[in-house]
């Protein structure tokens, strides 16, 4: 298991919501964020960020 998130940094291109299998990703304010709850870390969004501030740490 892990946790995706996004940093500050994000240009609200909506490329990795455009990914999402799940719809996990959504526009709030200026940015995206990923709703934790939904994610299923499948990585869809982290290779798509021209930015690469799509982040994931893994945890036990």
């Amino acid at each position: 298991m892990g946790t995706h998130w996004i940093e500050e940094g994000c240009i609200n291109c909506a490329a990795c919501a455009d990914v999402c299998p799940v719809d996990a990703i959504s526009e709030q304010g200026e940015v995206h964020v990923i709703d934790k709850d939904i994610c299923i870390d499948c990585g869809a969004c982290d290779s798509v960020c021209p930015v690469d501030v799509i982040k994931w740490e893994t945890t036990a």
